[in-house]
């Protein structure tokens, strides 16, 4: 269990979600898992994955908030509005907020497992009982005039936050997205992050390998789609200390990233962290 500190708020302490929880089925060879949401004390923002079966269709639906998908294996289908879009690993979808879209896994053979984002602490859709001429684009992107973006995941700029740490954006405001951002990131063997804190609440999905994650004197191993969820303000650091790569998909409930350096004592817990500052800053 997470270190009281100084009357911390626990509501606002971070928690681990197991990767292979049981979905919910949402019908018609569709599930939806939960990974963090109001329900654990997140704040603005929400995630989780959707695993579509062979032919199956998650129906024309809208938000009333930005959504990112990204795929996190299989082909997925994704039409907006009619604008088909065929995406494959690790490709990002924005949705802005009311724009009708539907995601199907046209593959006779495999599931799609894809990750979702949403601007709101409360997952909630709201199915379109509409139809849409199709308009193939294929693996092209959108109209300039179009809602939606995408970021293709071969074409997105690679940048390092640290030695054999390397990040590449997904989501964010300079792409269309309204109180979320993300991207993926990948670890090298004996990579890590330096501690740190954010101005909002974090998500992060280990989507390959294994993490040891600290938060604020916790240390945690992660894997096979386990989710961290960290409060802003909570001092953390992901790690790679074995043979093989790790990577991480990863959430803020910001629209643009962020990250402020502390001294890694307060991750490794040998250095307290200010209550004033806990759950805030």
């Amino acid at each position: 269990m997470p270190v009281d500190q100084g009357g911390a708020d626990q509501a606002r302490a971070e928690s681990i979600r197991p990767g292979n929880g049981d979905p919910n089925s949402f019908g018609g060879g569709v599930w939806i898992r939960e990974y963090v949401s109001g329900a654990c004390g997140a704040e603005g923002f929400s995630t989780g994955t959707a695993i579509l079966e062979s032919g199956s269709v998650l129906a024309y639906h809208t938000h009333s908030f930005s959504e990112a998908i990204t795929i996190l294996s299989g082909e997925a289908r994704l039409n907006v509005q009619g604008r088909s879009y065929r995406l494959t690993a690790f490709d990002c979808l924005h949705v802005p907020r009311g724009v009708a879209h539907e995601v199907r896994n046209d593959s006779p053979d495999f599931p799609l497992l894809a990750l979702w984002a949403f601007a709101s602490a409360e997952p909630s859709r709201e199915l379109v009982q509409q139809s849409f001429a199709i308009i193939d684009r294929g693996m092209s992107g959108p109209a300039p005039d179009d809602p939606e973006s995408i970021v293709r995941f071969q074409q997105a700029e690679i940048y390092q936050l640290s030695e054999g740490a390397l990040f590449r954006d997904l989501f964010a405001g300079r792409f269309g997205s309204v109180g979320i951002c993300g991207g993926y990131g990948v670890f090298q063997p004996g990579a890590s992050l330096p501690c740190h804190i954010h101005e909002y609440d974090e998500s992060i999905t280990i989507v390959e390998g294994e993490a040891v994650c600290l938060v604020q004197g916790n240390r945690y191993r992660l894997s096979g789609r386990d989710t961290a969820f960290v409060p802003t303000g909570r001092p953390h650091r992901f790690l790679n200390h074995s043979d093989s790569p790790m990577a991480m998909i990863w959430v803020y409930a910001g629209t643009e990233p962020e990250r402020s350096l502390v001294d890694a004592g307060h991750c490794e817990g040998t250095l307290a962290w200010p209550a004033s500052v806990q759950g805030g800053i």
